[in-house]
């Protein structure tokens, strides 16, 4: 689950199932009862319909957290994160950094900054839509060295300048369970 319209849709299928909830947050769920295992293959099946996946492999579930820690670090946080994003996720999710980047790697064929780049990437398309900041504020918002660097990864990733795509009348936004 990477966004509340996945939370919202969870909400629904754990109700259709007769499932009681505690939370269901982003990439988590946990149930007041206790499954049976046909119980549990129902809501597999279930989530699988709407397009999720249940997981109960202890390496899936560190790689949901850490998708769930960047949509939350760059989507839903205002506040500037002022330490690499690589101490934030060691901290927050309390293992080292390699171990986190190298199963990352191995599970999605991607690595971390590749993906944390690509998640900015849209924010950074939001907020140019938005248009309620300019290319310099947005720089300092998403923790960017300078608007340079941010231009060059814009442009890198879309093949555009920022000034460029706000100047195109159609945006180009990926969702974010798509990145």
């Amino acid at each position: 689950m990477v966004s509340d319209r996945c939370k919202t849709a969870v909400k629904a299928e754990l109700k259709k199932l007769g499932l009681h909830y505690i939370i269901v947050d982003l990439g988590e769920v946990e149930i007041m009862e206790t499954l049976s295992g046909e119980q549990w293959d129902l809501m597999g099946l279930s989530l699988h319909n709407i397009g999720l996946e249940l997981m109960d492999n202890k390496r899936a579930k560190l790689i949901e957290k850490i998708k769930n820690t960047i949509v939350e670090m760059v989507h839903h946080s205002d506040e500037n994160i002022k330490v690499n994003f690589s101490d934030y996720l060691s901290t927050k999710l309390n293992h080292n950094y390699t171990y986190l980047s190298n199963l990352f790697s191995e599970v999605q064929g991607t690595t971390i900054e590749q993906f944390i780049i690509s998640h900015k990437i849209e924010r950074i398309k939001e907020l140019i839509i938005y248009d309620e900041l300019n290319i310099s504020e947005i720089a300092w918002k998403m923790n960017y060295s300078s608007v340079a660097h941010l231009s060059n990864q814009f442009k890198k990733m879309t093949g555009l300048s920022p000034s460029h795509f706000r100047q195109l009348k159609v945006k180009r936004r990926i969702p974010l369970e798509d990145i």
